[in-house]
């Protein structure tokens, strides 16, 4: 199960070499769970059904780079004017009380970058508290990621529970509890699918940056080419 967010720069496929049918997907602004008891979109539903009817092993909560979500928990008064945006951001209210406490320090671009990590971490506990996860988690077979995208790079960032930080995914086989592997090397996938030359053109488009020679060289090394 791969919860994320709404952003269509994320396409969970790409970024696990998932073949059709191995993912079952939810997404929504911010890539929020709603804790137990609270009114939700469908979102317990889904998990609900991907858990207990499907028996999926891994579950994945991946947020990311420049996420309009947490910039309006940041920045609230980017919400003046939407109401139910506003109120759906209240099951982050802890990410947002965190943020306070601990990293009061941080402002811009830094705090932000704290709020996409801190957030993963609350919509995991948010996640612990549905009764069908925490039925399957006693039983010990269900296993929970967080890991954050970061678009530019394309890399990707777990939490490592031991460290308690995130750190860089190497582009490399992710071994799941399930046994399968799915591979992080973004850039080079999408690469591979549509010719280098394309690849450089949308990689400008949508980032917004000089896709230049260095880039290049680096995804033709790749092995995958």
């Amino acid at each position: 199960l791969f919860i994320t967010c709404s952003d269509s720069r994320i396409d969970p496929g790409l970024l696990t070499n998932a073949p059709p049918g191995d993912l079952f997907i939810l997404h929504n602004a911010g890539n929020i769970v709603p804790p137990c008891g609270s009114i939700s979109g469908g979102e317990e539903a889904t998990i609900e059904f991907a858990v207990t009817s499907l028996g999926v092993q891994d579950v994945i909560i991946c947020g990311h780079s420049h996420c309009g979500a947490m910039r309006g928990l940041v920045q609230p008064e980017l919400l003046a004017s939407l109401p139910v945006t506003s109120a759906w951001l209240t099951h982050a209210d802890e990410t947002r009380r965190i943020l306070r406490d601990a990293y009061n320090h941080l402002e811009g671009e830094s705090l932000l970058n704290a709020a996409i990590e801190v957030n993963v971490l609350v919509q995991l506990d948010n996640l612990r508290t549905l009764p069908s996860v925490r039925a399957r988690m006693a039983q010990g077979n269900l296993f929970l990621h967080g890991w954050v995208y970061v678009f530019e790079t394309g890399e990707v960032f777990a939490y490592d529970v031991e460290t308690r930080q995130f750190a860089k995914l190497a582009e490399r086989q992710y071994a799941f509890s399930s046994g399968g592997s799915y591979i992080g090397a973004v850039k080079s996938k999408v690469a591979t699918h549509v010719g280098l030359p394309t690849f450089l053109a949308l990689f400008e488009h949508v980032y917004g940056l000089p896709a230049d020679n260095a880039l290049a060289e680096t995804i033709s090394s790749v092995e995958a080419w």
